[in-house]
């Protein structure tokens, strides 16, 4: 049974069985988050949270795409006209937090491209499941922007400073990488999408669903690659990864030198406080992640970098963009603690 919880055509709810279904109906825009699809969506979570006859949640993408993130070029328009879309994060990452503490099991099924906002609604779940088609991915400090909906949440905790290396750079990554990082709870292949939703439907038991289904693939970053990203990002200072980068680079580290070229590509700003973002994160829970979070997209609306960014990638698509500070040399400690601080009044709630 089909129900209205606002969501416009954008994103569509059901009720079968014994699950509560969620179907995120944008595939020409890659299925890409807007502020209706996240308060209907946020409202869906409240009913079915607290309604006896739904078991479990099942999320799903049309298209070739989970979620590729948020409508960042509405946001960029809307910055550009002196409006800011302050609204639609502080919903968004209220959302975050509400699926990170939903009391059922929550199942994402990941069958294509998954990045920024489409991470967000899916790896603070109980099971992210993957297929062989995922596409994985934080690229947000391309865009002078930062690994926000919970990247400091989970970011921190993947094995050997991965998640470090995947928020500096916003490389993409594969099944494999995404199961042994631990981002995805289980690994499948796309032809049993369609039995294990099945079961859901009809137990609410994803062991029951999954039994059977799953699959083991290997990381697809070698392990001398994964090794060197485990010693070389394990500083206390963005400085001084880039300095063992640039180091390695020197000595003939073909792969270091690689990773330090993306980085240098990437908004000084954005690296600076992405770093530290991380950093604190690892100490925080979910919710001190998301009003730390809120705090710095806060600035990051009211700053530069990521509306020269989205010009740059999106706008025009020259892919030149001029950041400011342009290099990570320029930026002082000063500038990335007014990220951090505190709103007062304008704090994020979650209660």
């Amino acid at each position: 049974m089909e129900i209205d919880f606002g969501g416009e055509g954008e994103i569509v709810f059901e009720t079968r069985g014994r699950a509560g279904l969620v179907r995120l109906t944008r595939p020409k825009a890659l299925n890409a988050l807007t502020p209706v699809m996240v308060r209907a969506m946020h409202r869906a979570l409240q009913a079915w949270a607290v309604d006896p006859d739904i078991a479990c949640v099942i999320v799903e993408g049309e298209g070739r795409a989970f979620c590729a993130g948020g409508d960042i070029l509405a946001v960029y328009h809307a910055g550009q006209a002196g409006k800011p879309l302050y609204e639609f994060f502080y919903d968004e990452y209220r959302l975050n937090a509400f699926i990170r503490h939903f009391p059922k099991p929550y199942v994402s099924l990941i069958d294509g491209i998954v990045m920024g906002g489409g991470v967000g609604i899916s790896v603070h779940g109980s099971h992210r499941i993957v297929t062989e088609n995922v596409m994985f991915a934080m690229p947000e400090v391309g865009i002078g922007f930062f690994p926000d909906v919970g990247g400091s949440a989970f970011l921190p905790h993947l094995p050997e400073h991965f998640g470090t290396y995947l928020a500096l750079t916003g490389n993409r990554i594969r099944q494999g990488d995404c199961l042994q990082s631990g981002i995805a709870t289980h690994a499948i292949r796309a032809q049993d999408k369609d039995a294990i939703r099945d079961s859901l439907i009809k137990t609410g038991d994803p062991a029951e669903a999954l039994h059977g289904k799953t699959i083991n693939p290997d990381y697809e970053t070698s392990e001398k690659i994964r090794d060197m990203i485990g010693v070389l990002f394990d500083s206390q200072t963005l400085g001084g990864c880039l300095i063992r980068l640039a180091a390695a680079g020197v000595n003939g580290n073909e792969d270091a030198q690689r990773v330090l070229d993306i980085v240098r590509t990437r908004s000084p700003t954005s690296l600076h406080v992405t770093f530290r973002q991380i950093e604190e994160g690892r100490d925080l829970d979910m919710d001190q992640c998301m009003q730390m979070e809120y705090r710095i997209l806060s600035r990051m609306l009211e700053n530069h970098d990521f509306y020269e960014g989205v010009r740059a990638l999106l706008v025009d698509k020259d892919n030149a963009p001029v950041w400011q500070p342009v290099t990570v040399e320029d930026v002082t400690p000063e500038m990335v603690d007014a990220y951090f601080a505190p709103l007062g009044e304008r704090e994020l709630q979650l209660t």
